[in-house]
């Protein structure tokens, strides 16, 4: 850690891009052997930094495709000199992932904290794009993110209601996701002021669940939980659904009148969509 520790120092990282750079060699290991990366692969790393992780990319797939928004830490990427090493000076978020190469990619991401919800609706697409260009580039994603946030893209209805919301339906719903670890504080320089973990996503081909209107789903679930201390009831009335039909619906899925909107399932929803669409 020190030779990484080290680096980090000489480097001044920016606090206004968020920058902690990865310095536990040994997580930086895991990252890749999670990404399970043969030659045939091209790798997208987000926020690659000063290359950390990037040198260790570079020596497993076949093409990296390292997008940094930091003048400075391209001047260090440049120093690896790879052939498979394409370095791509932009905003993640400006960036046509369909534009980047030919064939599907691979993400590997550490990146900064305060864009996370931004970077995940990028890469996935909102959850009534059907076919996003983004995300029909993507097979699998590593995202180093806050424990907190990691926490939520993973919860279900039956988590702490802080933790379940509308990051976890749009993770979910376009791909499955897990924690593959959590990453203590100490493995970044700076240090963060909290732990992180390892989230994985494999995107789905097809959504979870199969509905008649993707867009109206997206209000209910929106509407649902626009005020956490409002009943689910209260919620879809005050976002402008008509009362007695949300009443009778809520009975009809024999749903407890005052319930609220964490306490549904993904498919709970779909069904309360569906109904309220009738």
């Amino acid at each position: 850690m020190t030779d990484y520790l080290q680096r980090a120092k000489y480097f001044r990282t920016k606090k206004r891009l968020g920058q902690n750079f990865l310095i536990n060699p040994e997580v930086i290991s895991d990252i890749i052997d999670f990404s399970g990366l043969t030659k045939e692969d091209t790798v997208l790393e987000i926020g690659p930094g000063v290359g950390f992780v990037t040198e260790q990319l570079v020596k497993h797939a076949g093409k990296v495709i390292a997008v940094e928004l930091d003048e400075e830490a391209i001047k260090e990427l440049e120093k690896l000199n790879c052939d498979n090493l394409e370095i791509i000076h932009k905003d993640i978020l400006k960036t046509d992932l369909s534009e980047l190469c030919d064939g599907k990619i691979k993400v590997v991401a550490n990146i900064p904290y305060y864009i996370t919800s931004p970077i995940i609706a990028h890469l996935l697409g909102e959850i009534d794009d059907l076919h996003n260009k983004n995300r029909e580039k993507i097979t699998d994603i590593i995202l180093m993110v806050q424990e907190e946030v990691a926490r939520r893209i993973v919860a279900t209805e039956k988590s702490s209601s802080k933790q379940y919301g509308l990051l976890t339906i749009l993770s979910q719903f376009w791909a499955e996701c897990s924690i593959l670890r959590t990453v203590g504080r100490r493995s970044f320089y700076p240090a963060p002021k909290v732990n992180s973990a390892l989230v994985y996503m494999k995107v789905r081909e097809n959504p979870l669940l199969e509905l008649s209107d993707y867009t109206h789903f997206r209000r209910t679930i929106k509407a649902a939980f626009s005020q956490r201390r409002k009943t689910l009831k209260n919620c879809l009335v005050g976002a402008g659904f008509d009362k007695e039909k949300a009443a009778a619906v809520i009975a009809a899925l024999n749903l407890d009148e005052n319930i609220r909107g964490e306490k549904l399932s993904i498919s709970d929803f779909g069904n309360l969509s569906e109904m309220l669409k009738l």
